[in-house]
This record gives structure tokens, sequence and C-alpha cells, in this order.
């Protein structure tokens, strides 16, 4: 039997629909690995920030969906920097054709199955 890998992603709420399509891609029965998020509309609590925490914890790798939205996004940007506390790799996917905007400090690529199936592998 295969475990799942646990994907963590990491999206300002204005890509909520870029998240949305990722999330998708998981549905497959055939795929071996799940996506997760910690998604709010509302300012972030402590108490926001320790579940992000927990879940960052039990995931295997994150996923950042880079975008303009990314450079203004305080939950997006808190959720790397847990990332990073924690360890967790970190891949960076431009969630637009577009839209090249690159977040300091993890490395972006484009949004490919085989982009996103290699990271997940390397886990």
């Amino acid at each position: 039997m295969i475990t799942k890998k646990i994907i963590f992603i990491a999206f300002a709420i204005e890509d909520e629909r870029q998240r949305d399509f990722l999330k998708g891609q998981s549905l497959s029965a055939r795929v071996p690995y799940e996506f997760i998020d910690m998604s709010v509309k509302t300012p972030y609590s402590s108490e926001w920030k320790e579940h992000v925490r927990t879940r960052i914890r039990r995931s295997h790798g994150v996923i950042a969906l880079s975008s303009k939205n990314s450079l203004s996004s305080s939950g997006q940007d808190w959720e790397i920097k847990c990332a990073k506390q924690e360890g967790k790799p970190i891949l960076g996917v431009w969630a637009y054709r577009d839209d090249r905007t690159s977040i300091p400090g993890v490395r972006t690529v484009t949004w490919s199955d085989a982009n996103i199936a290699g990271f997940i592998d390397s886990l």
C-alpha cells in the first residue's frame, strides 16, 4: 500500500481559484499525494498560526503559489516562514502564465505536471 504524501499549499487568498485547480490535480485515485491548506478570509489569530504550524509539521513539503498577490499576503508570508522554520522543502509554482513574480528565498518554477510531480517524488 502506498502512503500518500501530504503537501501544504501556501497561497494568497486572491489566488484561491488557482489553489482549487492545484488541489484538483490530487483527486485522481492514482495520485499518491494529498494537498492541504489553511485558507482564511479573516485576520490571523495565534490559534490559526498554531493550526497552520501543526499542518505544516505533518506535511512532507510545501508548494507556494507565486503571483503578484504573494508580495502583499501576510498569511502566505507567515506560512512560508513557518515552513522554513520547520525545515520543510518548499517549491514555488507560478500561479499564472503571464505573472512571473517570485517570492524572495523560494525557488520558483512553471506550473507543469512534471515540475510538481518531480518535487513531490523528491520528498
